[in-house]
């Protein structure tokens, strides 16, 4: 068998260990991965990858073998003859493999049963091979026009061009003229006579044109100059020495174009002293509420600690066990209240400026004279885990407002982690991709918001509104009835799947037996049992999930599967034209759609996969590997993109002067279907409006799960630029922090932007970073790329740890199946083993709430964080509007609260490089949960107190109802003044409030003793997925509201309403027939009980369903139970020295 070794930039093909030299021979290496690949003639390639001897940290790159069987075929190759349909190719193969498997591409006819149009998609057609007993698709450009190499305009597919050009001379098979370009460079051009994008020249692997980003800002010249594309003469003038001219312009200093340091750029003098423009704006609260708002929350402390202390003082001998639950109660809310109170002092809003962003990155400047943009790449992540939970045509709607975003198409890459690994998921998100082709287009042509396809033909505004086009009318009913075609294939999926999988598995059963017979000649013939599998659209078995589980397809067994289903878009705009075969007219729309990856991970039984953040780490690997965006935009996949201008927005900041020490922006979380009065507080707008908007103040907001965008680099568990300069003490709060003041040019952490806070190293020790991050040295090696890559611009001597201007423009990578078989390779089970993953790197492992532990340690190594609260919704999503699920949501963040306490990730334990207040934050994200304990002891005091008729306090003076008075105003005066600098409504706040209560005295409780049983006992805590459904009532929007669904943690605060109510009854009684009534210890009692009734209102509306279907008779027997259980304790327990109703009432 033939072999041929040659260097590969995709380097993890070859197997290293994490281990130094001489601990190779102990343990054995996770079994080498091998990738084959089946061609569209049938041919079988596979690589293997063997162990190797270089040292650890190595920058050389790694050799592999590839196997190939001796065919006439096999001969050298310059790989730039296919390169320009390899990344065609491997978009429509299925990529497979994982532990102990081979890593295999099949290439996929079709990937839906429905017909494929744009040239992006997976499974598109295209033209026939015209080589006789050939059935392969012709080779097509970026708009699916054939490439045809010939000048007679020959038909000829990708194989049989290659063996025409290495074993026929390069003879034409139908002309019989040798080609005169057997690179297609010419063959490559549009309709518009542009030259596509090119491979990056022959001498130059992928990583190193990647790592010439870093070294140099002259990379477009260098193109021009060397024959790729057109010379650009007016850049030339800028950027060389020009022989004429001279003046008109920028002549570099003598020696380069630095200030003397190797590959430093200077912007010439002149430049250098223009006027800054900031990208964002701090607005401050005004000072005539923020100061009375903060003298409050300090008149408020002071009352607070002078009752205590007069309740300590002043106890109440006559119920001593009364007022010393009250006492412990009340001094633990002052706590708690502190906590929640002391982070609001520094309430900031922000604001940016997208004309700024748009004039610095995508304006024609000296160094981009093309205008092209210059704006860092997103990668955007789309989690989800069950199809039936979690709808198709949810993620499908979702999927789709992300690929119509408005950010440059070719700087986006989408991804979808199907957890479960389901079929179903995979074909709606093909589905997806191919409405995608009308959908985004029409977006684009008629700036349609929002670009959620379901929302925009629901919206019950008025469509036509300031839309200019005379088209649009024409164009929105004909993408409205692709719509609903589109929601009928995607709802019709789940029973065509089950057809289709049924009428193969009957082929097969049907073979079967035929074989049997055949081998069995007059034998009694017994039924043959096939395991019943899934089938793909192509006729062949589904490698996830099956609908019928069995080992290796079940949704905790089955292999890793990454499926490119639109490939990379060109590096030019592609505008479509007035084709009649098209739906709309698209001329002069740019007619490309971003990059969209299928991924589903490996899952293996013994292997702990770490619920969603190991799939969003699995993310983060896959797409280092295959665009390596510098920003990651993490998205849950019913929360879709309202504004598609809000990456722009959340990239002011990044981009901004000391963005590069921005760890992520984190939009606020808005939600669609929750019912008008948001009786359970889904809007959740205290939190997100008042207690964010107060953190942004100091450190920064905490990471809430979704809408967020993150700095790769901060994932990577890496210190933020300069962490020297800016190191604050524990003590420092928002007011100021202490600065460590260094020169410019002697500051450490000026030219070293990757360092890890347990090393005072100037340079990292690379060969650290496997035991970190894994064996894949293209992980690592993609590192410093995303660093530089993400750094603001470099456009002002202000700006520090910056990027030169222009240095993005260059196109993306080509994908190459090495790529994509190296992403299978870093998503498999077993290569999180012995490294930091979810310990320091990437979503961090060991909590429901993986989200908020992730933040605070990004918080924790002296990052931060901005609020990102834009005019329009950034994401909209839903929320669980039935309270059995608003409960069991809750119930989970308040378990991960739990977990967090009882963890090392506790704020007490905190380094000093978070500030004071950012710390009580955080640490009450601990200890909310522990509140409920004293909460429901608090809610049964009235009813004790008037059970026994007595109360919390000796009598009701005057000093205790005048501090009672100013403890309620002061916090009332703070509830106003936070609504005045939030924007929060009134009703909102005291929403808040009663499900504040709601949640206490029910899901916070049972987190506590959830988390208190897996801390002491070690019992694992499971919790229920959020369901993204609607109710099934069609004709009520809010019919899952009415649906009461019985849980445990609807028995306490059902209980606090029974006895309330039964002990306002008693008290009622006792003080009516007492000889000498207590009517200030009743109506301290009633007070208090009706206080506590009024927090649950909406609780015990939930548990009567849908008004005018509960019955009269259940409210009438209600309240005869209550009057008869009244009577009966009046009977039982009379007032004493009494001979009214209470003493001479006999049973009968």
């Amino acid at each position: 068998m033939a072999s041929r070794s040659f260097k590969a930039s995709r380097s993890n093909l070859s197997s290293t260990s994490d281990a130094p030299p001489e601990a190779l021979n102990k343990p054995p290496l996770p079994p080498t991965v091998t990738f084959g690949r089946r061609t569209s003639s049938g041919r079988y390639i596979s690589y293997s990858r063997d162990d190797l001897d270089s040292e650890l940290g190595s920058g050389e790159f790694m050799n592999y073998t590839v196997h190939i069987p001796p065919t006439p075929d096999n001969q050298p190759m310059d790989p730039s003859i296919s390169q320009k349909v390899e990344e065609q190719y491997v978009s429509n193969s299925l990529f497979t493999g994982g532990f102990n498997s081979v890593t295999r591409a099949h290439l996929m006819d079709k990937v839906i049963e429905s017909e494929t149009s744009h040239p992006q998609m997976a499974g598109a057609k295209g033209s026939s091979c015209a080589i006789p007993g050939c059935d392969a698709n012709v080779m097509s450009d970026e708009r699916g026009l054939d490439i045809l190499p010939c000048e007679c305009d020959f038909k000829i597919c990708r194989d049989c061009y290659i063996d025409a050009v290495k074993t026929g001379g390069g003879i034409c098979p139908g002309c019989k003229e040798p080609y005169k370009n057997t690179d297609l460079d010419e063959g490559a051009v549009d309709n518009n006579g542009r030259p596509l994008p090119l491979p990056p020249p022959n001498g130059m692997s992928k990583m190193e044109r990647r790592l010439s980003l870093m070294k140099s800002t002259k990379s477009a010249l260098m193109r021009s100059q060397t024959g790729v594309g057109d010379f650009d003469h007016n850049r030339w003038l800028f950027e060389t020495r020009g022989t004429y001219g001279y003046g008109n312009a920028i002549w570099p200093k003598d020696g380069g174009f630095g200030n003397g340091k190797d590959d430093e750029t200077v912007e010439p003098t002149e430049l250098m002293n223009r006027p800054w423009r900031p990208l964002t704006r701090k607005l401050k609260i005004p000072a005539a509420i923020l100061s009375p708002y903060r003298l409050l929350i300090f008149v408020r402390m002071v009352v607070l600690a002078l009752f205590l202390a007069w309740r300590i003082n002043h106890p109440n001998n006559d119920a001593i066990w009364l007022w010393g639950m009250s006492i412990v109660c009340e001094i633990w809310f002052a706590f708690s209240w502190l906590l929640d109170q002391l982070p609001k002092l520094c309430p900031v809003n922000r604001a940016t400026d997208l004309n700024v962003l748009k004039e610095k990155f995508e304006t024609p400047t000296l160094n981009n004279p093309t205008g092209k943009s210059d704006l860092p790449g997103i990668d955007i992540f789309v989690s989800t885990a069950d199809p039936d939970k979690e709808p198709p045509l949810v993620t499908s709607n979702t999927i789709l407002s992300i690929l119509a975003a408005d950010y440059p198409v070719e700087k986006l890459a989408c991804y979808v982690s199907d957890d479960g690994g389901a079929l179903l998921t995979f074909e709606a998100m093909a589905e997806a991709a191919s409405f995608a082709n009308v959908w985004v287009p029409f977006c684009r042509k008629h700036d349609i918001e929002p670009r959620n396809p379901e929302t925009y033909f629901n919206l019950k505004r008025d469509p036509y509104k300031n839309k200019v086009k005379s088209d649009f009318v024409k164009d929105r009913r004909r993408v409205k009835r692709e719509y609903d075609e589109f929601k009928v294939r995607i709802n019709g999926l789940p029973d065509s799947i089950r057809r289709r999988s049924d009428a193969y598995h009957a082929r097969e059963e049907i073979k079967a037996m035929k074989l049997q017979r055949q081998n069995r000649d007059d034998e009694p013939v017994e039924s043959v049992k096939i395991p019943k599998a899934t089938w793909m659209a192509d006729g062949t078995h589904w490698p996830g999930t099956w609908l019928s589980a069995s080992p290796e397809h079940s949704k905790g067994d089955h292999a890793g599967i990454i499926q490119v289903m639109l490939k990379p878009p060109s590096d030019e705009p592609l505008h479509g034209g007035a084709d009649e075969s098209k739906l709309i007219d698209l001329t002069d729309v740019d007619i490309r759609l971003p990059l969209l990856v299928y991924v589903s991970r490996e899952k293996r039984p013994g292997y702990d996969h770490n619920k969603k953040a190991g799939a969003m780490n699995a993310l983060v690997r896959a797409s280092a590997i295959m665009s390596n965006g510098p920003f990651i935009l993490n998205l849950d996949c019913d929360h879709y993109i309202y504004n598609s201008q809000a990456m722009r927005e959340g990239m002011c900041f990044m981009m901004d002067r000391g963005g590069d020490r921005i760890c992520y922006v984190q939009f606020p979380q808005r939600f669609e279907g929750i019912d008008p009065s948001d009786r359970y507080a889904n809007h959740n707008t205290v939190f997100f409006d008042i207690n964010m908007r107060a953190l942004d103040g100091i450190m920064g907001p905490v990471y809430v799960g979704t809408g967020c965008l993150f700095r790769r680099v901060a994932l990577y568990g890496f210190d933020p630029p300069r962490s020297k300069e800016h190191h604050t003490g524990c003590c420092s709060c928002c007011f100021g922090s202490r600065k460590k003041h260094y020169s410019v040019a002697s500051s450490p952490g000026e030219n070293r932007a990757l360092r890890m806070g347990d090393s005072d190293e100037e340079e990292m020790n690379l060969s650290l970073l496997p035991k970190r991050f894994g064996n894949s040295t293209f992980l690592i090696d993609s590192i410093p790329v995303a660093e530089f890559q993400g750094r603001p611009l470099a456009d002002h001597p202000a700006v520090k740890n910056g990027r030169p201007p222009g240095a993005l423009t260059i196109p993306r990578d080509l994908l190459d199946a090495s790529t994509v078989a190296e992403a299978i390779s870093v998503i498999s089970c077993w290569y999180e083993d012995k490294t930091e993953w979810g310990q320091r790197v990437g979503w961090i492992y060991g909590s429901v709430t993986e989200d908020v532990v992730t933040g605070y340690r990004m918080h924790n190594r002296g990052w931060k964080s901005v609020y990102c609260v834009t005019k329009r919704d950034a994401f909209r999503g839903t929320a669980p509007i039935n309270l059995t699920d608003r409960l069991h949501q809750v119930l989970r963040w308040a378990t991960g609260s739990v977990e967090i306490f009882f963890s090392r990730n506790n704020a007490l334990l905190a380094s000093p490089r978070m500030k004071l207040l950012q710390r009580i934050a955080y640490l009450n994200v601990g200890i909310y949960p522990f509140t409920s304990i004293f909460l429901i002891v608090y809610c049964f005091l009235p009813a004790l107190s008037l059970f026994s008729g007595q109360f919390i306090v000796q009598t009701l003076n005057v000093t205790f109802l005048a501090y009672l008075l100013i403890i309620t105003l002061t916090l009332c005066m703070l509830a106003i003044l936070e609504i005045r600098w939030s924007g929060v409504e009134l009703e909102e706040w005291w929403r808040n409030e009663q499900f504040w209560l709601i949640g206490g005295t029910s899901a916070h409780l049972a987190a506590v003793l959830q988390g208190l049983l897996k801390v002491l006992a070690g019992i694992e805590i499971s919790f229920t997925l959020t369901s993204k459904s609607g109710g099934d009532d069609v004709d009520d929007e809010f019919a899952d509201l009415y649906i009461v669904k019985w849980t445990s943690l609807m028995i306490p605060p059902l209980t606090i309403i029974m006895v309330n109510l039964i002990a306002i009854a008693v008290g009622f009684s006792r003080t009516i027939y007492s000889t000498i009534p207590q009517w200030s210890k009743l109506i301290g009692g009633v007070f208090f009980s009706f206080w506590v009734l009024a927090h649950l209102y909406p609780f015990a509306k939930g548990l009567m369903g849908r008004r005018g279907r509960t019955p009269t008779i259940v409210f009438v027997w209600s309240g005869l139970i209550a009057i008869t259980i009244s009577l009966l304790w009046v009977a039982i327990s009379p007032p004493s020295g009494t001979d009214q109703i209470g003493g001479s009432f006999q049973f009968p």
